[in-house]
C-alpha cells in the first residue's frame, strides 16, 4: 500500500525549516561541479536526489544508485544504495519530505522473475523505513503506461512528473496527481513549445515553477537547452531559456537530468562540460589540469549546480 504524503501544512513547515538551514549559503551564480573527486568523478554521475536536510544524496552511476553522506562539510565515499545494485536502476528523485524515493528500473514486475523487464523504463517507489528503506514497489499503469518512462520528479502533494514518448516517439512531460492513496491517470503537461520535445522535468515542491529540457522534436537524442517556466493560475507561463552560461553554445555540452536542490532555489543537473584551457599553459596550470582530468574533468558526465535566484527573484508578468 502506498503511503499518503504529509499534509500541506506539515510539508510547508518542513520546507521553511529546510530553507532556513540553507539561508547562510551564498548562491552559486556560475555553474560549478558538485563535490569533484568524491561524487563527481570519472564514472559518469547523474541525477542527484537530496534528503530534505541536504546531508545525504542519492545519484546514479551507470546501472546503479549510490548514496553519500555529508559530515563536517565533507561527502563520504559513495556506496551502493540498499535497494539498488541487482537490476538496472537510475534517475532517483526524492519526495520533498524525504519519506520516499522514486526511481527508474528494469527490475521485473512479477515477483521472483529472473529476467529484467523490457524497455528499461518503469518507475518504482521505495519508502523510508526507520533509518533504512523498504522494498521497492512498482507504480501502477496510470504512471507506467510506457516501458520508456523516465525522469521522475515529485511535488509536495505527491503529484508525480515524468516523461515518456508519444505515438511518434517524441518525449513529453506528463503528470499524475496523487489522490485518495493512488496515482491518477497521467496527462501531458502543456509547457513550452507544443511542437517541441520536452524532457526531464524538475518540479518545485509547490509546483510554482519547473525546470526542464526542450529540443527540436525532429532531432532524436538531442536534449536541447534548459528552460524554466512558472505557474500562472491554471496554466504554465512562457518557457524562459536559462542562457548560455548554463546551457553553453549550440552543439556544445550535453546536459540533462534537472533536479531542484533541498533549498528549492538551486538547480542540479548532469553535464559533460569540461574546463576550457587557454594555451600556452604554465607548469602550474598544466599540473592543475592533469589533476582535474584524473579526478573528474575528462568529458564524462558529472553533476553540476547553479543558483536559480536570477529567475526566481525577477519580477514576472502574470
Amino acid at each position: 500500500m502506498l503511503r499518503k504524503p504529509l499534509s500541506w501544512m506539515v510539508a510547508v513547515g518542513l520546507f521553511s525549516a529546510v530553507c532556513s538551514s540553507f539561508a547562510a549559503e551564498a548562491p552559486v551564480q556560475q555553474p560549478q561541479v558538485f563535490a569533484p573527486g568524491v561524487i563527481s568523478g570519472p564514472a559518469g554521475e547523474a541525477c542527484p536526489a537530496f534528503t530534505p536536510d541536504g546531508n545525504t544524496v542519492y545519484f546514479d552511476v551507470g546501472s546503479m544508485i549510490l548514496v553519500s553522506h555529508r559530515e563536517h562539510g565533507d561527502w563520504s565515499k559513495p556506496q551502493i544504495a540498499s535497494f539498488s545494485g541487482q537490476w538496472g536502476d537510475h534517475d532517483p528523485t526524492m519526495a520533498p519530505d524525504g519519506s520516499y524515493l522514486v526511481f527508474v528500473s528494469n527490475r521485473p514486475v512479477a515477483p521472483g522473475a529472473a529476467k529484467p523487464a523490457p524497455g528499461f523504463g518503469h518507475l518504482w517507489r521505495v519508502d523510508r523505513k526507520g533509518d533504512g528503506w523498504g522494498t521497492p514497489v512498482h507504480l501502477p499503469d496510470a504512471v507506467n503506461a510506457s516501458d520508456r518512462t523516465y525522469a521522475p520528479s515529485v511535488a509536495a502533494d505527491g503529484s508525480l512528473y515524468f516523461i515518456h514518448p508519444d505515438e511518434q516517439g517524441v518525449f513529453h512531460v506528463y503528470a499524475s496527481a496523487f489522490a485518495h492513496g493512488t496515482y491518477q491517470p497521467a496527462a501531458r503537461v502543456a509547457v513550452g513549445d507544443p511542437a517541441a520535445a520536452t524532457h526531464d522535468p524538475a518540479i518545485a515542491p509547490d509546483q510554482s515553477f519547473m525546470v526542464f529540457n526542450m529540443s527540436d522534436a525532429a532531432k532524436k537524442g538531442d536534449m536541447g537547452n534548459f528552460y524554466i517556466a512558472f505557474r500562472q493560475g491554471d496554466h504554465w507561463g512562457k518557457a524562459i531559456d536559462l542562457g548560455e552560461a548554463i546551457n553553453g553554445k549550440p552543439g556544445g555540452w550535453s546536459q540533462w537530468g534537472a533536479h531542484i536542490g533541498p533549498d528549492h532555489r538551486t538547480l542540479y543537473y548532469t553535464s559533460d562540460r569540461r574546463t576550457r584551457l587557454s594555451f600556452p599553459l604554465t607548469p602550474e596550470q598544466a599540473k592543475a589540469a592533469l589533476e582535474r582530468m584524473e579526478s573528474w574533468d575528462n568529458g564524462s558526465d558529472n553533476i553540476w549546480y547553479v543558483s536559480l535566484a536570477p529567475w526566481l527573484d525577477a519580477p514576472r508578468a502574470r
